[in-house]
């Protein structure tokens, strides 16, 4: 099997200003071309839950409360994974071309989070007009957009 070799494009942080990526200065041509796009993908390393034990597991209780009593892992968002990667799409609210600090709406990582690579969003090979979701989500908004008002509380079992 081929070796996989993963090298890690900058880090997640907040300040008073928010959310943001800090790229490693010699990724930063890496961002001609990005302005004009309102969204990215980011591909990230769940670093909080990179431990041997927790790649072996590959079923687990249901983390939704309408959802089946014992999910497989892959059917789930869980951080526990047998390579704990994680995407995010997240709406650009700035970006300080110098310096390589993408400020970011929000992203679900811990500041000093490793990133491994950015995308665009781009509708039209990113959006899929109708999803099939199961029945016990099929209530949940239809966008991150719509999602704001919604109680994410009372789906989770956590």
């Amino acid at each position: 099997m081929k070796q996989l070799y993963v090298k890690p494009i900058g880090e997640t942080g907040t300040d008073e200003d928010g959310m943001y990526i800090q790229l490693k200065k010699e990724y930063l041509p890496g961002l001609k071309g990005l302005e004009g796009f309102g969204a990215i993908q980011v591909i990230w390393w769940f670093s909080d839950f990179d431990k041997e034990e927790y790649r072996s597991v590959l079923e687990c209780p249901s983390p939704y409360k309408n959802g089946p009593d014992s999910m497989g892992i892959f059917a789930t968002r869980s951080p526990i994974r047998p390579n704990p990667v994680a995407i995010t799409v997240s709406d650009i609210t700035g970006i300080e071309w110098e310096t390589g600090k993408i400020h970011l709406a929000y992203i679900d990582a811990h500041p000093g989070t490793p990133v491994l690579d950015l995308k665009p969003y781009t509708p039209s090979m990113d959006r899929i007009e109708h999803p099939q979701v199961p029945g016990w989500c099929s209530h949940w908004p239809d966008s991150v957009e719509s999602s704001g008002d919604f109680n994410w509380e009372a789906e989770f079992n956590f």
